[in-house]
């Protein structure tokens, strides 16, 4: 359904994205951020099904061409470290704000895992976005801290995870409270990454579909 593409860095660098369409020439964007594993077409199929939704989706390749099999976690690992995070969220992220914004219209983030924190920099340092809803994955306050949020933020978690642990979260939702930013914060009986689908052990149908008509239902009415 949709095509890989290129687009411009605001530093003039080309990066590389795949793009699907909405029917609708001026439809809201969405940015969907990677996991850990790269570009995978799970990725992929989640700008196709916000496409059928209404909205034109784009996923920035992270890694530029690198895609980590799923039973490699020391290579996604190593991948994901070697990211420079910043660079990653101010240049390629804000590049491709810019294009789905080109028609004027109004722009969202999604991110997963690594994306998830990746989404939350984001929204704290990129123009541009009006809403930001990060699955399982925050970042280092030296990163992005829940007081630098400056677009409402809606958050997908799993109670049983590891990495986006339930204490991390609880901590930087009771920062951001303190801000009054508008946040819609989710916690499910899951594991982490149980919105893929791809991997049978930790997918959770009933969680991830709930999160999902959560976080159309929300960038619907913030990008609209």
């Amino acid at each position: 359904m949709g095509t890989l593409i290129s687009f411009k860095r605001p530093d003039g660098q080309d990066a590389a994205g795949y793009l699907s369409l909405a029917d609708k020439g001026d439809a809201p964007g969405v940015v969907v951020i990677q996991e850990w594993w790269g570009l995978q077409d799970q990725v992929k199929a989640i700008c196709d099904r916000f496409a059928l939704a209404g909205f034109s989706a784009l996923a920035p390749d992270l890694y530029r061409g690198t895609v980590v099999p799923y039973h490699d976690s020391e290579k996604a690992g190593h991948e994901m470290n070697s990211l420079d995070f910043i660079d990653a969220t101010t240049q390629t992220v804000r590049g491709a704000v810019e294009f789905l914004g080109k028609s004027g219209a109004k722009v969202g983030i999604v991110g997963y895992c690594m994306g998830g924190a990746v989404a939350v920099i984001a929204a704290a340092k990129v123009p541009g976005l009006s809403a930001a809803v990060p699955y399982y994955g925050l970042p280092p306050a030296e990163a992005a801290k829940p007081g630098d949020v400056k677009i409402p933020l809606m958050g997908h978690f799993a109670n049983q995870d590891d990495w986006c642990s339930s204490d991390k979260v609880d901590a930087f939702e009771t920062e951001l409270k303190s801000t009054g930013q508008e946040y819609h914060f989710f916690r499910y009986d899951a594991a982490h990454a149980f919105a893929n689908e791809q991997r049978v052990s930790v997918h959770d149908r009933a969680a991830a579909e709930q999160a999902w008509t959560r976080t159309v239902d929300f960038l619907g009415k913030q990008l609209r």
